[in-house]
C-alpha cells in the first residue's frame, strides 16, 4: 500500500485528507462502469493526477501565499513517501540548498537540480522526488533552495541558481562531470541558466535535462488549455506564475521564456515530456528552436502521460523508462569517449550527434 504522510494544520490535513478519498472514490466508481479518464492509465496514476490537480487549485485560491504553501505540504502520498528511498540529505549555508546522496553511492558526478512548483512552491513532495531521483540515479545532488515567487520575481531565481552553478565549480566539481536538470518551472530555470552560462563566461556543463520544462512563460500551443483535462497542473497556473515571475519588472514574456533565447554552442540538452501534458506543445516548439540554433538536443515523449511522471519512480513503467534514459544520458554525456545514445519509440526529436564536435 501506498504511504500518505500527513503534516501542518489540522484544518489543513482533514481538508487534504478528504480531498484524497473523495478523488479516490470518484476514479473507482467511474472505472466500475468503464469509464477511465485516460483508458492507457493504472488506477493509482489517475488517482494521483486527479487529486494534485485539485490540491493545487484549492492552493491557488487561497489569499495568503504561505498558506497555499502549507496547505499544499499538507499531504503527500505514493512513492514520494516510499521508505526504501535511502538518501543522507545534508544543508547547506550559501548558497542555500541541500544536498542528496545515495547511501554506498560511487559516482564521482555531480548533479545541480532545480526543483519545480511553479517558482512559488517547495514543498515536502519536492524534496522526496530529488530524494528519489538520486537515489535511482545513483548520483549526488545538490538541490539549491532558490528564492520563490511572488515575494522574489526575477532574476532572484535565475541569480541563485547561477550562484549555487558557479559554487560547484570553486567547490571543486568538474563541469565535465556536471549536470543540471530541473523540473517544470526548475526546468525554465536550467534552460534560462544554460544560456545565463555563455553571458557569464562560466563553463558548460556535460548535459542539461528539462522534466517537463516550461519553456514560454506566455501563450504556446494548443495543449496549454487543451489538456487541462488530463494534466495535473492547468494553463491558468502558468500564466499566473508568469505574472509573479515577471512582477514589477518590467520585462516581457520573451526576454524571460527559454524558447526565446539563445543556444549557440551550449552544453547538450535532453529533454522529456508527456504527451498529454498541457506543456507539450511548447516544449515541442522549443525543441525544434533548439535545432534551428544547431544546439545538440533530444526532445523524448511518453504518448499517455502527464506533467512530471516520473515522480511514480519505478511503480510506473513510463516512469522507469524515463529515469532509465536520463541515467543513459548522463552516462553518454559524461563517459570519455561519447558511445551511441540510440532513440526509443519516445523519441520525437535527436540532433544530439552534433554535441560529438563540441570543444571539451
Amino acid at each position: 500500500m501506498p504511504k500518505t504522510v500527513l503534516q501542518g494544520r489540522l484544518s489543513h490535513r482533514l481538508r487534504s485528507l478528504a480531498v484524497l478519498l473523495g478523488t479516490t472514490a470518484d476514479v473507482l466508481a467511474r472505472r466500475l462502469v468503464g469509464r477511465p479518464l485516460v483508458p492507457q492509465w493504472t488506477v493509482s496514476f489517475e488517482i494521483g493526477t486527479l487529486f494534485f490537480r485539485r490540491q493545487f487549485n484549492h492552493a491557488l485560491a487561497l489569499q495568503d501565499i504561505a498558506e497555499s504553501r502549507a496547505y499544499f505540504d499538507s499531504l503527500y502520498t505514493g512513492v514520494m513517501a516510499d521508505p526504501r528511498v535511502d538518501v543522507h540529505r545534508s544543508g547547506q549555508g550559501e548558497p542555500r540548498g541541500e544536498w542528496f546522496t545515495p547511501r554506498d553511492c560511487q559516482s564521482a558526478l555531480t548533479l545541480l537540480y532545480l526543483h519545480g512548483g511553479g517558482y512559488a512552491f517547495y514543498g515536502a513532495v519536492s524534496r522526496h522526488f530529488i530524494a528519489m531521483l538520486a537515489q535511482m540515479l545513483q548520483v549526488r545532488i545538490f538541490a539549491p533552495d532558490y528564492r520563490l515567487t511572488p515575494e522574489h520575481p526575477h532574476p532572484a531565481q535565475l541569480d541563485d541558481g547561477l550562484a549555487a552553478y558557479r559554487h560547484l565549480l570553486g567547490a571543486g566539481v568538474d563541469p565535465s562531470r556536471l549536470v543540471v536538470a530541473g523540473d517544470s518551472a526548475g526546468g525554465h530555470l536550467a534552460l534560462m541558466l544554460l544560456s545565463r552560462l555563455r553571458v557569464a563566461g562560466c563553463p558548460q556543463p556535460a548535459l542539461v535535462i528539462g522534466i517537463s520544462p516550461w519553456t514560454d512563460i506566455g501563450l504556446r500551443g494548443v495543449s496549454q488549455f487543451g489538456n487541462d483535462r488530463y494534466d495535473m497542473v492547468q494553463g491558468y497556473q502558468t500564466l499566473r506564475y508568469g505574472e509573479w515571475l515577471r512582477a514589477g519588472t518590467g520585462r516581457s514574456e520573451a526576454e524571460l521564456s527559454p524558447i526565446h533565447q539563445r543556444y549557440d554552442r551550449v552544453a547538450p540538452v535532453y529533454l522529456q515530456a508527456g504527451g498529454m501534458e498541457i506543456l507539450v506543445d511548447m516544449i515541442r516548439d522549443f525543441a525544434q528552436s533548439l535545432q534551428a540554433q544547431g544546439a545538440p538536443v533530444r526532445l523524448d515523449v511518453w504518448e499517455h502521460m502527464t506533467h512530471e511522471f516520473h515522480a511514480y519512480g519505478d511503480t510506473l513503467p513510463q516512469s522507469l523508462q524515463a529515469i532509465d534514459a536520463m541515467r543513459a544520458a548522463i552516462a553518454w554525456a559524461t563517459a570519455p569517449q561519447r558511445h551511441p545514445f540510440p532513440a526509443t519509440a519516445q523519441t520525437e526529436l535527436d540532433n544530439l550527434a552534433s554535441a560529438r564536435a563540441m570543444p571539451g
